[in-house]
């Protein structure tokens, strides 16, 4: 099947970001995309640069306008779409919530950022509770998608849990840019590594992955930083990390990438790593770190 990525430059203005998106949403639909995943808090700019309660007023109910407007373009087109929404689930609950939506427009399901980072220009702690609905794919009439978002995708565990319960494909919805005062050499290291995890998992769980980055630069509403600049650079791969199409890291772009959901069988037959799993000696795995001791050995 064609799938499609809509790397964009968000702006300040709502109403203008989402008509981009349903624009950039028709043209993937137009090279024959089956299913379009969109960037991470694609309807305006990257609040999360600075704590402000102001930016709540950001947030919206699921179901909702956007969810109705991009429900409405799932069925015209008969694709699916991931989104990626600031959810106000109740009066001082809100998340990082990405929805998937059916080709007959309905909510197919939603997932709720489960990592949330909490560092210099990504104050995500402030503004979204972390998610509560576990690592489940959602059911499509294209497979089950497993939707995981940003920075979930350092963590190998997530892509595993997505994979044990039955994902045939990984889905990130990203923000993720450079410290402008960042030299060059480490902007790549940050940028090779970040392509690199993601390719892991993809390998790791013998299924194909979709990242989809934003792009632009957004300055520090405080002006106390530099700001951001999204390094874009979307990719899909397939099963074994093979790199099936990227993006730039300075240009909004439509991509489209063919996965050939048959080739999961193939690679996990000549790599069966689910067979191999010692899930007899992981028990580990549900400490915080080891220190070194351990009650039970010399």
């Amino acid at each position: 099947m064609k799938v499609g990525m809509i790397q964009q430059q968000c702006q300040e203005d709502g109403s203008a970001n989402l008509a981009a998106t349903v624009a950039a949403i028709r043209e993937a639909a137009r090279e024959g995309a089956e299913l379009v995943l969109l960037c991470e808090l694609h309807g305006s700019r990257y609040f999360c640069q600075r704590e402000d309660p102001a930016n709540f007023d950001l947030a919206e109910s699921i179901p909702g306008p956007t969810t109705e407007r991009l429900g409405a373009l799932a069925a015209e087109l008969g694709l699916v779409i991931v989104a990626s929404l600031f959810e106000r689930r109740a009066a001082g609950l809100y998340h990082n919530t990405a929805v998937v939506l059916e080709r007959d427009g309905t909510i197919a399901g939603c997932y709720r950022k489960m990592h949330v980072p909490d560092d210099p220009g990504y104050y995500e702690k402030f503004y979204f509770t972390p998610g509560d609905q576990g690592f489940l794919p959602v059911e499509t009439s294209l497979g089950r998608l497993g939707v995981l978002i940003c920075w979930d995708q350092w963590f190998p565990e997530a892509a595993r849990m997505m994979a044990l319960a039955g994902a045939e494909l990984l889905l990130y919805p990203t923000a993720i840019g450079w410290d402008p005062a960042d030299h060059s050499a480490e902007q790549q290291r940050q940028l090779d590594a970040w392509i690199t995890v993601q390719r892991s998992h993809a390998i790791s769980n013998g299924i194909p992955l979709l990242a989809c980055n934003r792009i632009g630069f957004e300055p520090d509403p405080e002006g106390e930083s530099g700001g951001i600049r999204f390094w874009g650079s979307s990719f899909a791969c397939g099963p074994q990390g093979e790199m099936l199409v990227q993006g730039s890291s300075d240009r909004e772009e439509v991509l489209i990438a063919r996965i050939d959901p048959g080739r999961c069988e193939q690679v996990r037959r000549i790599w069966p790593f689910l067979r191999d799993r010692r899930i007899d000696a992981y028990q580990d795995l549900l400490q915080r770190y080891r220190d070194g001791s351990h009650p039970d050995r010399p």
